[in-house]
């Protein structure tokens, strides 16, 4: 007997459901599983193979095709066992442990819930722009695959990000077209009743009614929140119509109801999240509505709630400029949350206001998302080693006079999923040198696995995936070029450019000043010559969009546009319009070589590049975001110097020169120096290298495990430590706190001295705490470090009470006398246990 699982979803009572077997199609539909394990392709292929191919959307494909196709192909034994079989391969993949069970049997966490604006997960749900709809998509499918308890918050947009046109003058159009949900992979969130889950939200003067949705991502849930309900007046219905669209009123009131409406979805649902991971300050939101859930929970005040919340929540940056934070003009907060800080929280707008602000008492600053998440979170973490130094910068304003390296801010360096990544060639390549489920583990065996492949099956490999792209450009370039009016002569001879056999370089990415997209074109004619030559000739494929409003952005593309449509260029570089993930797919998996040019240190991380390691491209980047830790000379190509130049016009000249030079001197000649095989055995060297040192330490296989263990499962243990006893301990730590604030102002240093003896600095100093305890503080020697190193750090103890005082304590400590006793000087810091500091508690007091 076969198990039937019925799909809650708008139309599918409108479909031959009765059909035995529809429900088991309709449940591998519905499973973004199919998304990077490409067991199902051939199902969804053999039941409409052209509408397949130009959708990648499975459930496209059930809605689509005739009731007597599908009855057809049902009734086919083999068909219809191989159906059976991958459902029940699926449930077993959902049900088994994986190493999440396996590495953390008792673990204090059974549920993240990770908050984001947007989430790449297929081109089949287009609700993402770029990079951090990467990031957020990766990172739900490798947490599927390793097991562990995340679920997703973000929105569903009915439009989502703009779709890109290039007309006949080479300038780009937006073009907005609906999302259909009953197109789309989700399905309606049910109450036990079978009534629509939906929420009210209260706005200013009016509510706002939100429906829910699931999409099923492997183990992992994704829960979206839409405006688009029939109760909603028409111009709420469109809150979330576009993803980045609109001005700031317009993304406030989206992220209002990702934070707010997100947590509020949980408690309907009855989840009850120990982590909450807040992907960008987009969500933050969700720290004030839990703190508020947490307060009727338990009867506390907000200041407690808070307390003992932030301890389970995450704040990740992916910003690197200041001007990068999402910022909101004080009216437009008070007015919008004037009533929920006043009513809901028990707090003055003022006081609101304070968490989003450097200086609490700036009436004319404006609220900082990212200022609300720190303050908000227990932890905050950058996207790269360099990222990570950025941000403690950007945000040293908020714990003054502490020095940069303490800034509470760490690193985890972003990776991508691999299966989503790696082309079916690349997969082949893998899974007979490491095996099928290499990524689903530590990942240990791969670098060795990796160099047994016989150099000829690493370049036929490459080959292949070459000459796959290059039929994929050729088709998707005939199309862009009829849609956009060119003659048939035109559209014919793009069915013949490009030869997979010769150096295709790669560059796709969001046109923006700072990416520098045109920095390959300040030299029109050497690159001509360069793509021209004879003997070594050069293809270039270029994708990208410009944001709507971003003029500077579009005349770049406008520039590649008219030069790639001179007569002697079009036949070797081709720009290919709205850069969407399948388009992403086919370039990463084809091109030799992925150039990124950015201005450092003004990539966070980039993944883009990451995504080429698994299929055997190589990089040519500026040492920024991830290439900054991952680049040596033996796995790609670098440009700059590691250092910030800013926009200085002058650098970006002396950059081209240099990128000139790489293609010209090593890149070219190294591809086409061949041996007596026809090898380039230098190359197939270096592609060797990149693959196995590169791929397992940036695939998000790794980055997941890290936020887990050095994250997630913090985090969940500090959160029922502070939320035991109906949050005690974080009305404590408002006490604790409190006191600390009120006798700050009167600490004071006495007399210090420093005597030296054999090899050491001996310091002893006499601190004034007023009324504090010396419980409270932790006195230390501190000096700057060397050499690149982390400062000195050396606790001083307590010696004994000073007679005759109030609150005065002797501290004694050694240092090493290996440097000057001026290098060293005497601080004060608060301590309590369990608390982060100077996350927490930012206060400093230094001797001098």
């Amino acid at each position: 007997m076969r198990e039937q699982t019925r799909v809650s979803h708008p139309l599918y009572n409108l479909l031959p459901t009765e059909i035995e077997g529809f429900d088991a199609l309709a449940e591998l539909a519905f499973d973004l599983r199919w998304s990077w394990n490409h067991a199902t392709d051939d199902v969804w292929r053999q039941l409409d193979p052209e509408l397949w191919e130009i959708t990648y959307n499975p459930w496209v494909v059930l809605q689509t095709v005739s009731r007597d196709r599908i009855e057809r192909v049902l009734a086919d034994p083999l068909f219809r066992n191989k159906v059976d079989g991958l459902v029940q391969i699926r449930r077993k993949s959902v049900e088994a442990p994986a190493w999440f069970q396996q590495n953390h049997p008792k673990s204090p966490l059974t549920c993240c819930a990770y908050f984001s604006l947007e989430f790449m997960l297929s081109e089949a749900l287009p609700i993402y722009s770029g990079g951090l709809g990467n990031v957020a998509g990766d990172q739900l499918k490798a947490a599927s695959d390793l097991g562990i308890p995340v679920i997703g918050v973000g929105l569903l947009y009915q439009q989502g990000y703009f779709r890109q046109v290039i007309d006949q003058h080479g300038e780009q159009e937006a073009t907005f077209p609906f999302n259909d949900p009953g197109q789309l992979p989700v399905t309606p969130l049910r109450q036990a009743d079978g009534e629509w889950l939906r929420l009210e939200i209260a706005l200013p003067g009016y509510s706002v009614w939100l429906r829910a949705w699931q999409v099923q991502v492997g183990r992992v849930k994704l829960y979206l929140l839409d405006s688009n309900d029939a109760a909603n007046y028409p111009a709420h219905r469109g809150i979330t119509g576009e993803l980045y669209g609109g001005g700031p009123e317009m993304r406030l009131k989206q992220e209002l109801i990702l934070g707010i409406g997100g947590w509020r979805l949980l408690g309907e649902l009855g989840l009850q999240p120990e982590v909450c991971h807040l992907n960008e300050g987009h969500a933050a939101f969700a720290v004030l509505e839990r703190a508020h859930s947490f307060m009727l929970e338990n009867d506390q005040p907000f200041e407690a709630a808070l307390a003992a919340t932030r301890a389970g929540n995450l704040f990740t940056t992916h910003t690197a400029v200041e001007a990068g934070f999402d910022r909101f003009p004080p009216a437009l907060i008070e007015r919008y949350l004037g009533g929920y800080a006043e009513q809901k929280l028990g707090i003055s707008i003022h006081d609101l206001l304070a968490l989003g602000r450097r200086d609490p008492n700036d009436a004319e600053e404006n609220f900082n998302m990212a200022y609300l998440a720190i303050r908000g979170s227990g932890a905050v973490n950058g996207v790269s080693r360099l990222h990570g130094e950025v941000s403690r910068n950007l945000f040293a304003p908020l714990f003054p006079h502490w020095p940069a390296a303490e800034v509470p801010v760490g690193y985890v360096t972003n990776g991508v999923h691999m299966p989503t990544w790696e082309s079916a060639p690349a997969d082949d390549l893998w899974t007979a040198a490491c095996g099928k489920d290499r990524w689903l583990g530590t990942m240990q065996t791969l670098k060795e696995d990796i160099a047994s492949i016989p150099e000829a099956d690493l370049w036929q490999f490459r080959l292949a995936t070459s000459k796959t792209l290059v039929t994929y450009a050729r088709e998707r370039l005939s199309r862009q070029l009829a849609a956009s009016g060119a003659s048939s002569k035109t559209v014919e001879r793009a069915r013949h450019f490009f030869d997979p056999n010769r150096l295709i370089l790669g560059f796709a990415r969001r046109f923006a000043a700072y990416k520098r997209p045109n920095l390959l074109l300040h030299d029109p004619d050497r690159l001509l010559r360069m793509l021209t030559n004879p003997e070594r000739p050069v293809q270039l494929m270029i994708a990208g969009k410009a944001h709507p409003e971003d003029r500077a952005g579009q005349a770049l593309i406008h520039e590649w546009i008219q030069f790639i449509r001179r007569s002697d260029a079009r036949a070797h570089i081709v720009f290919l319009s709205d850069y969407d993930m399948l388009l992403s797919e086919q370039l990463v998996q084809g091109v030799d070589v992925w150039i990124n040019t950015p201005r450092r240190p003004w990539e966070a991380c980039g993944t883009s590049g990451m995504k080429v390691l698994v299929n055997g491209g190589i990089n040519l980047s500026e040492l920024d975001g991830w290439w900054a830790e991952a680049y040596n000379p033996e796995v790609g190509w670098a440009l700059g110097d590691g250092r910030e130049h800013g926009d200085d016009p002058a650098w970006d000249a002396v950059e081209a020169e240099a990128l000139y030079s790489l293609l010209e001197n090593e890149v070219i000649p190294e591809f086409y120096t061949r041996d007596e095989n026809g090898i380039p055995s230098a190359w197939v060297k270096r592609m060797r290298a990149s693959m196995a040192r590169l791929t397992p330490r940036f695939s998000a296989n790794r980055s997941v495990r890290e936020y887990t263990e050095n994250y997630y499962l913090p985090a969940a243990a500090a959160y029922h430590l502070r939320s035991a006893g109906r949050g005690t301990a974080g009305r404590q730590l408002v006490d604790w706190r409190q006191r600390l604030e009120q006798n700050w102002p009167v600490l004071h240093f006495g007399e210090v001295r420093v005597d030296r003896r054999d090899e050491l600095h001996l310091f002893q100093a006499q601190v004034y705490l007023g009324d504090l305890d010396p419980e409270a503080v932790e006195v230390e020697i501190y000096a700057d470090g060397r050499d690149g190193g982390g400062p000195l750090r050396q606790q001083m103890q307590h010696v004994r009470r000073l007679a005759g005082s109030v609150g005065g304590y002797a501290y004694s400590a050694a240092v090493p006398a290996d440097r000057p006793a001026t290098d060293y000087t005497a601080r004060v810091i608060p301590r309590c246990p369990g608390l982060a500091i100077p996350l927490e508690a930012p206060r400093i007091l230094w001797q001098r």
